[in-house]
């Protein structure tokens, strides 16, 4: 059988309640002098992580704006039948949008008094003196899309509307790093307050479930990063669409919107860690996870709805990994081996 190091980090006795709550004021204080750390770190690298932060929000509102401006192109007609079609086939718009990035706008103009704007028809041509007596004519009006590379489009930038509210943004960008960065001293500071009400073969769970619970707060963190983003904002963005309505996204309102998610990912994702512990300390058996798993899955749904935002994409992207998390916690406790026989 496997040694007990004696030097073990985690082997403190059990102690009283009144230890166990001085030990959580100290643990409490260590975590949080490490998130202050990692909080100063975060202000020197929040300038870039703000725009990295902005990408999925701007691939998102592109999308959009580049799908209504197909859909505009698709439904135009002209305002008398028979009049000027669109100076561009669909084919060609849909290749400048989709392949060279660019956007446009559909706008109607008088060729006519554009082309005299631009010096290219005289003043004194043939036509004019009726054109001007004819006044302004809406059936002579021929459509023109106006174009501009995508990221030049107003309608993809991101506003702030007050003079803090910047500054505000900046602090949360660095608060988010903060807390990523500190992830492992927090969870360590966390598990060392666990550990030291445990009794010696208990302990050594300690060395497994530590650095899988920083990798488990990472894995939730980077999904939602990297993946669970764009499929929420193009969801929360078609449905603008449906009611006819175009985005206007504030910055603060994102980043608050960044803040949730990762951090409900990163801490739903502990779920098998948590089943694996209570199992082996003897707190809940295998069985009882076995039978109630029907409830288990209310109850990761329930939760979810709350670590997440309002919309079915996010809660779902994260009780969906979250069920199956669930059952792997499960088919863990099964394999190894029951705290009675280790012991036995």
């Amino acid at each position: 059988m496997a040694r007990i190091d004696d030097e073990d980090l985690f082997q403190n006795s059990t102690m009283t309640f009144g230890e166990h709550l001085e030990e959580l004021r100290s643990c409490l204080i260590r975590a949080t002098m490490g998130l202050l750390v990692a909080v100063v770190i975060g202000f020197v690298v929040a300038k870039p992580f703000v725009h990295l932060l902005e990408q999925p929000l701007k691939r998102a509102l592109a999308n959009y704006y580049s799908n209504r401006a197909v859909e505009t192109f698709d439904t135009w007609t002209p305002r008398v039948e028979g009049g000027p079609a669109l100076p561009y086939s669909r084919r060609e718009v849909i290749d400048a949008v989709e392949n060279h990035g660019m956007s446009f706008e559909l706008r109607e103009v008088h060729a006519d008094r554009l082309a005299r704007v631009l010096g290219t028809t005289p003043a004194g041509a043939a036509g004019s003196v009726e054109d001007e007596k004819a006044g302004f004519g809406m059936d002579d009006l021929v459509p023109v899309l106006l174009w501009q590379p995508m990221v030049k489009d107003a309608r993809v930038s991101i506003t702030t509307l007050s003079a803090q509210e910047a500054f505000g943004m900046y602090v949360k960008a660095a608060l988010l790093v903060g807390v990523v960065v500190a992830s492992p001293w927090i969870f360590y500071q966390l598990w060392t307050f666990v550990a030291a009400g445990l009794y010696p073969h208990e302990k050594r769970y300690i060395h497994i479930f530590l650095p899988m619970s920083i990798g488990l707060f990472l894995a939730g963190v980077f999904l939602a990063f990297f993946f669970v983003f764009d499929f929420v904002l193009d969801y929360l963005l078609q449905f603008n669409a449906w009611l006819g309505l175009d985005p206007d996204p504030r910055i603060s309102e994102w980043m608050g919107f960044v803040l949730i998610l990762p951090i409900g990912f990163g801490i739903g994702f502990q779920l098998p860690l948590v089943m694996l512990f209570l199992e082996r300390i003897g707190i809940v058996d295998v069985a009882t996870y076995a039978s109630q798993w029907r409830m288990a899955i209310v109850i990761i749904f329930v939760v979810s709805a709350i670590l997440t935002p309002a919309d079915p994409y996010s809660l779902l992207f994260l009780a969906i990994p979250l069920c199956l998390l669930y059952f792997g916690g499960l088919a863990i406790c099964r394999w190894l081996p029951p705290v009675g026989a280790r012991h036995a």
